[in-house]
């Protein structure tokens, strides 16, 4: 499943986030943000912490540098 999950994210960053500006507030951005968790952690951890991400992406958060969390910090 989660290998589906970042296909789809790839396939967005690819064909679908060049057709518009860039409007993330983040660095990295939301997708990339969203694949590295992906690759560190199970799927709901890794489900959770895109959706987490995502919902603070909006006008009213200052955004900036929030890279995905270290495995290490799994407890």
């Amino acid at each position: 499943m989660k290998k589906i999950i970042m296909a789809f994210i790839r396939f967005y960053q690819r064909f679908i986030s060049p057709m518009f500006l860039p409007s993330c507030r983040f660095q990295p951005t939301c997708s990339n943000y969203s694949l590295e968790c992906f690759q560190r952690f199970n799927l709901f951890k890794a489900t959770y912490l895109s959706i987490k991400r995502i919902l603070k992406c909006h006008p009213f958060h200052p955004g900036g540098f929030d890279p995905a969390p270290s495995k290490k910090t799994e407890h």
